[in-house]
């Protein structure tokens, strides 16, 4: 077993990593905008979901051989970074249509199914190698020098639980605030931003090295 002081504080650093702003950060913000609190929750949940099977792959040894390959770390990041400027470019065309009514009394078009944005958020983990690279290097100062599979699992279920908490908090501060964003030009600006640093994040990430 972990200890507890031990899985508290691995539990606070996964915290801090999951608020820093970042392609899951986008995508939660945007599901809610797009969804209310129910399909942001979705998409974290999505994201935490990624983030356990990132961790079971370390404890597997599989991402191990993920960032150890360069042709596969590639493939994986390019296809990752094709999927973020998706997201963007889908934005930006919501943008160009003018589809805002769905928050107002109208409601002509349909808001983000909570599926939807599950999806959204657990393609965009699982596609971004960024995060094995990260836990493997993480989880080695929580885990003692003789540290078996299962203790590594117990790490992934409390870094599953961190970014729920985190992502779920976030979803519903956003949805909450949802009805301020229900004027269309605000929806439009904000879409607008966010489909920008959507497409930027994937550029960067194409443009990283690992």
């Amino acid at each position: 077993m972990i200890p507890g002081a031990t899985a508290a504080s691995f539990l606070l650093v996964v915290v801090l990593g999951a608020m820093s702003p970042g392609p899951d950060f986008v995508v939660v913000t945007r599901s809610s905008l797009a969804g209310g609190r129910r399909a942001g929750m979705a998409a974290g949940a999505g994201i935490a979901l990624g983030v356990f099977a990132w961790v079971v792959a370390i404890a597997l040894g599989v991402a191990a051989v993920l960032t150890a390959s360069a042709v596969a770390f590639t493939v994986v990041k390019l296809v990752g970074a094709a999927y973020l400027v998706f997201l963007g470019v889908k934005a930006w065309l919501a943008v160009r249509r003018g589809e805002y009514r769905d928050l107002g009394p109208a409601k002509d078009t349909q808001p983000l199914k909570a599926g939807a944005a599950f999806r959204q958020g657990l393609f965009t983990n699982l596609l971004n190698p960024k995060v094995a690279v990260y836990f493997l290097a993480l989880l080695p100062q929580f885990l003692p020098a003789d540290g078996s599979t299962l203790q590594t699992l117990e790490l992934a279920a409390i870094a599953t639980a961190g970014t729920v908490l985190w992502f779920v908090t976030l979803a519903a501060v956003v949805g909450t605030l949802r009805r301020f964003f229900s004027d269309g030009r605000v929806r439009r600006g904000l879409d607008a931003v966010l489909g920008g640093v959507l497409v930027a994040l994937g550029l960067k990430v194409a443009a990283e090295t690992a």
